[in-house]
This record gives structure tokens, sequence and C-alpha cells, in this order.
């Protein structure tokens, strides 16, 4: 995500940091560079002319022009009106209301409403909350079914409606089970359409006055540009919104929806779809997006995914063997399997600070696909291959690459990048990040 906007405000930056000194000139021409960035990535036309306009008051000061950094202090500048333009601090969902809390997603059809509704019903389950999930979309019968899987797949009980129930009786009546059932959140996954339509908006209207909601999140899907940020708009002005919930962020190069919806209808972002999985959901932090579009990484949001991912047994347990070298590569699967848990590798390598600028370094992360087959060559192997890798002689890779259904020299790969894994640990645990470096020549 953002990929465009970052790669077009570095070169910006970079230009900048050449200069010992900036002037009024040198200031003015990367902000048209930035503004021109900025509607490229499909900023609203408004909120880039503002931002610019709020970027350069402040960089005409005596903090940057006088500064022995001139370059690094506007970085920071625009950084901070970065996070400001996309709410400032995170937003968390009201809790003062009564159990159950309602929420109320709405949006146009395909924005990802029910989806999302399985994802945040996740998420608080995975807070020690019950949740309870509603099919409102009576009119599409494959959104109450694709609801009900989800609530299968993920331990959560959903209200059992059928198409052509009256939505407003289906949402009071769940309320009244979600009230009897002692849940903490309902979560009302309402109708959508094509386009806005008095009727749908008729029908919202009379859900929010009948459930009094705390939240009612449009969901925007975030490849569709300034139409989501003007759908939402339309949205905000007939149920008075608490919120937005932006999805398919990961596939969305240009990051226009994120930058603007805020500014256009004074609403925050809340949450954030990084993926297809169910666990590619998490709070909006608009500060930590910032630094990641600037390419300063995202260590806070890292520590969190591995906090939720890693087993701290098992770390401890490599930490020890590591010490012992006896890291095998059921150790090596295993810590691939648990990354997977916290995203896309091209992702992790954006949240850490100086990698995601590198390009080589993301190009070199690996598909999930590739993971598969790596996990299914290691499958292929006895447990004595798996704990020492140096038996491995011709015979027993064909045998493991017929085994796999892969090739001799993927099993060859799989053993080269194990090895230099297991070394590159090994310097980690006794140098710390020197050790780290020292074994990676291409990052110096």
């Amino acid at each position: 995500m953002f990929d465009n906007l970052s790669e077009k405000l570095n070169t910006v930056f970079k230009k900048l940091r050449g200069h010992g000194t900036l002037s009024e000139a040198n200031i003015e021409e990367a902000l048209k560079e930035v503004r021109m960035a900025l509607l490229e990535a499909d900023v609203n036309f408004k909120v880039a002319r503002d931002f610019i306009d709020s970027v350069k008051v402040k960089a005409m000061g005596s903090e940057v022009m006088q500064s022995l950094t001139p370059g690094q202090q506007m970085i920071k500048i625009v950084r901070d009106e970065l996070a400001s333009l996309m709410g400032g601090v995170v937003s968390p969902l009201d809790t003062a209301a009564r159990p159950p809390i309602a929420i109320m997603l709405v949006g146009l059809q395909g924005s990802g409403k029910t989806t999302t509704a399985g994802k945040l019903a996740r998420l608080l389950k995975s807070k020690g909350k019950k949740p309870f999930l509603v099919p409102a979309d009576v009119y599409r019968p494959a959104a109450i079914l694709q609801l009900k899987r989800l609530g299968e797949q993920l331990g959560i009980n959903v209200y059992d409606s059928n198409a052509g129930d009256d939505p407003l009786n289906i949402c009071r009546e769940a309320f009244r089970a979600a009230d009897r059932g002692g849940y903490d959140y309902i979560i009302l996954d309402t109708a959508g359409r094509l386009h806005i339509d008095d009727e749908l908006m008729q029908e919202l209207s009379a859900i929010k006055i009948a459930i009094s909601p705390s939240e009612i999140l449009f969901v925007a899907d975030a490849m569709i540009g300034q139409d989501a940020v003007n759908v939402a708009k339309a949205f905000d002005e007939r149920l008075n919104l608490s919120g937005v919930i932006l999805t398919k962020l990961d596939g969305d190069a240009r990051g226009g929806v994120a930058l603007s919806v805020k500014a256009v209808t004074g609403k925050p972002i809340k949450f954030i779809g990084v993926g297809e999985k169910l666990d590619a959901f998490e709070p909006f932090h608009p500060d930590r997006m910032a630094s990641r579009i600037l390419g300063m990484g995202d260590v806070l949001t890292l520590i969190e995914k591995a906090s939720d991912a890693f087993d701290h047994k098992k770390a401890e347990e490599l930490g020890n063997k590591l010490k012992k070298d006896s890291f095998t590569l059921d150790d090596f699967k295993d810590q691939l399997q648990q990354m997977k848990k916290m995203g896309s590798f091209g992702d992790i390598i954006g949240m850490i600070p100086g990698l995601g600028k590198l390009k080589n370094v993301k190009e070199m992360a690996p598909a999930e696909k590739d993971i598969k087959r790596i996990e299914a060559i290691i499958n292929s192997m006895t447990k004595g291959e798996r704990r020492e890798p140096s038996i491995l002689n011709g015979n027993r890779r064909i045998r493991i690459a017929k085994g796999s259904g892969t090739s001799v020299q993927e099993v060859n790969q799989l053993v080269k990048k194990y090895a230099e894994a297991r070394k590159m640990m090994k310097m980690f645990t006794s140098g710390g990040m020197k050790g780290l470096k020292r074994g990676m020549p291409a990052f110096r």
C-alpha cells in the first residue's frame, strides 16, 4: 500500500537532503513535487492544496531554515501533517454504552461489508469480547450464507435470519437475543446497493432509530479511489457516521482514500483491511501510517503483530536451540509458519525502518505459494534429514523432490536458505545487530 506515493516522496526528500541549507526556492520546488505526488495518489484536490499550504507555513519557519539538518526537519513536518490529515490519533470503538454495544456496518454493495463483519468479530473475540453477528442483508441470499459460514469458521454465533425477512425486524429481534445471551457486541451487516438510493437510506435510517447503534461505520473499498470518499460523504449526511473502515488497502498502491476521507467527511478511519485472510484487519494508527508512507517503518505495529503471532514458549525454546547451535529444518519451518500469521513478508519488511525503501529487499520476500513449497519439501524429509541436512546426498534430494512435487534445484535452494538463516540467527544471538549486519553484506 502507498508504494507509488512513498517512492515519489522519498525521491523529493532525497533531493532536499542533498542541500546543506534550504532556501525558499528549494522548499517551493519540493512542495510542488509533493503536491503532484499527492494528486497522482488520487488525493482530493482541495485536501492536497490545504495540506501543501499547511506544510509551507511551517517549513518557512526558522526551525527549518536555520536547522543544521533542514532536510530531516522538513520530513518531520510532512510526517506530522500526514498523520494529522489522517486523523492524528487512533480512534477506538465507543465502549461507553451498556452491552450489547451495537455496531452497524453500512456501504455500497461489493465494498466488503460481510467479510469485514467477520474480521471485526474475530478481532473483538481475540480481545476477550463476546460478539454476535447479524445478517441483515436480505436482498442478497449469498450475504446471509457467507456470514453464517464465517461465524462457523470463527466459532462466533450468528443470528438465524433468512432471505425475504424484514431487515428492521431482524435487527430488533437480534438485539433482544444478544441482550438475553449476554453478548458484548452485536455487529449488523446491512444491505448495500450498487449506488446510493433513497429506499436504502430509509431502511438504514429506520434501523438506526430502532437500535441506536453506538457505531455506524462506513465500509469503503480503497481500490475505487475518490468515489469512495464521495459516497462516504453522502452516507454521512443521511446517517451521521461515527467512522470509516477501509478495505483492500493492501491492493491500493495510491492511498488517496486514506489521505482524503477524514478531511472530507470529518470522520476518522477506525480500522483497515490489509489482506483477504480474516486476521488481516487492524486498528488504524495515523501516526504509524504516516511513518510507513515516508519509509520510516512501523516498529510498534510490527511488535504487536509479533506478540500476537509468536508463541512465547516456542520463542524461548528457539533461543536455547540457537545458543546450542541445534536449529533444525523443523525449527525453520515453524518460524516461517509463525511469520505467516503476521501477514505478507512484504508488509513486514515495510514496517522495519529503512528496509521498506529498498526495492530489492521487498522482491526477495517469499510469496505464500513459495512458503507452501518449502513446507512440502521439509515434510518430505525424514526426521533425521530435518535434524541434520548435511546427510542430504544426491539420491536423498531426488527422493525429496519427487515426494514434494518440486525439483532438485528447489530442494538445493531450500537447504542453502536454511544454512543462511541459521548462520544469520547465530550471528544475531552472539553479536546483536552488529553481528547481523556482518552477515548481510547487501545491507551495508
